[in-house]
């Protein structure tokens, strides 16, 4: 049985990011303030998480990844929905992301937004995947 809960282990869901696909950058690191991350475990083994931030004072989702395995049991609409949740628990109004897979931000009401129209978390430009095999969408959703 899966649960997801909130976490403090961070250290814990970076390689699980990078081992999904997302990338992760300790050369040049934007300044981030983390507000809360989630888990998802299934019998011990971790098989999605989220992690919600503040950069420049809006609200981000700083990663969200599920195992692929996992992907079809809406456990990444579950967490990202949490992170909605505390994003209004917490005041804000609108949370931004950068999206590798956009039509699954997009089904969950987020929009694209010109990159200088979100805080600087767009750290792509530097990655060797930009604009090769990886074609990011900045994105954004108004929550209130």
């Amino acid at each position: 049985m899966i649960k997801i809960d909130l976490t403090n282990d961070y250290d814990r869901l970076v390689p699980f990011f990078i081992e999904n696909g997302l990338e992760f950058s300790e050369e040049d690191p934007t300044p981030t303030d983390l507000v809360s991350c989630w888990d998802a475990v299934d019998e011990g083994r971790l098989v999605g998480g989220f992690v919600l931030a503040r950069r420049d004072g809006e609200f981000i989702c700083d990663g969200i990844a599920v195992d692929p395995e996992y992907r079809d049991q809406q456990l990444g609409k579950q967490l990202l929905q949490l992170g909605i949740e505390e994003t209004l628990k917490q005041g804000g109004d609108r949370m931004y992301l950068v999206a590798r897979a956009p039509g699954f931000f997009r089904r969950s009401g987020f929009e694209a937004v010109a990159r200088e129209d979100a805080p600087n978390f767009f750290e792509c430009l530097t990655c060797d995947q930009y604009g090769v095999s990886c074609h990011p969408e900045v994105m954004m959703k108004v929550l209130r």
